[in-house]
């Protein structure tokens, strides 16, 4: 959901309180080292901090060493913020005001929907970093906004939420005043927001029919296999009749923009182990998207098709499910599309 983004479903339960990471991390830092090198082949640049050490590797390393890092490092019991500074877990530029504006104008400029002068129910699935969007909502009409995710990786500092505030004062608009806001808590609330963070069980608990404007920006690609249908049936009816729902989807793997995901058998790619590291996408093909969303309910209208000139990654190459796919198939690399 929980992009692009990185897999959100990777950083569940590290749970480790911020005094004590502070105290952990020397003990750690070479045992981290060493692990990755194990993990990659790799001697790690000596510079100041574990911090950019991981983001040499993440940034310098070809795919096969970029899974293996993360499978090492996912299961470090560090929290996702973090490895966020390291730059090897990522939800996405959410945490940029300039960016998060943009994402949201995107989709909201795309809908039209009933009440979309003011006094909507918004709903992202998979806010990532940030609740900016929150706040931006709130800006353009929104009584209600319901931000949801499957753990909570938003930064807390109000200061942080200023930065936005202002930029929208910035872009002459009218955001709520944050003065008085002095917990993350405070900022919600002033923002007529809820924060859920249990995914599809948080969307199954929201009342049907309550919400008119639905988006995400490159998430869903990173929903289970398993609970992309029900999580599609569960946004079809919460969805009011005559809402909308405005999402981009990448296609793309999250190691390095390819097709390297489509080399894994299904069992494998699949597997806790893979699947909990920081790099999983579904691997639902345009052709199938397209098919789910029907079933589910919704009409689905395409706005853009984006389309490699050609496979970026071998056919000969690809778990043999994918290899017999149509080229043309496999050639698409993202969309756009509203869902009524």
């Amino acid at each position: 959901m929980p992009a692009s983004h990185e897999s959100r479903e990777s950083h569940k339960g590290f749970g480790i309180p911020k005094a004590d990471e502070a105290n952990k991390l020397r003990a750690i830092e070479s045992q981290v080292r060493n692990w990755v090198q194990v993990a990659t082949g790799l001697k790690l640049r000596e510079t100041t901090s574990i911090e950019s050490r991981v983001m040499h590797v993440s940034q310098s390393v070809p795919w096969q060493l970029k899974i293996a890092a993360k499978l090492v490092l996912a299961r470090i019991p560090l929290s996702y913020r973090f490895w966020k500074k390291a730059g090897l877990f990522n939800l996405g530029g959410m945490e940029r005001p300039e960016y998060a504006l943009s994402v949201f104008r995107r989709h909201f400029d795309a809908a039209n929907f009933a009440r979309k002068r003011g006094n909507f129910v918004g709903l992202e699935l998979g806010p990532g970093d940030s609740l900016f969007s929150a706040l931006i909502a709130r800006t353009f009409g929104a009584s209600r906004t319901y931000l949801v995710d499957i753990g909570p990786f938003m930064c807390p500092d109000v200061t942080f939420y200023r930065h936005m505030e202002f930029h929208l004062r910035e872009m002459g608009l009218q955001p709520p005043s944050l003065a008085n806001c002095s917990t993350l808590n405070d900022v919600i609330s002033t923002c007529s927001a809820e924060y859920l963070t249990e995914g599809l069980g948080s969307l199954r608990k929201l009342p049907s029919g309550s919400v008119d404007f639905v988006w995400s920006h490159a998430v869903l690609q990173h929903v289970r296999r398993s609970e992309f249908l029900p999580t599609l049936l569960e946004l079809r009816r919460i969805q009011c009749s005559e809402g909308v729902g405005s999402h981009c989807v990448s296609i793309s793997d999250i190691l390095g923009g390819k097709l390297n995901d489509l080399r894994f058998s299904r069992r494998i790619w699949e597997s806790s182990l893979m699947a909990n590291s920081g790099f999983y996408t579904n691997r639902l093909r345009y052709g199938e998207l397209l098919r789910l969303f029907r079933v589910a309910g919704f009409d689905p209208k395409l706005r853009c098709v984006a389309r490699w000139q050609k496979l970026p990654t071998p056919r000969r190459r690809m778990a043999q499910e994918f290899a017999m796919l149509p080229e043309e198939e496999l050639r698409v690399s993202g969309f756009d599309v509203l869902l009524r």
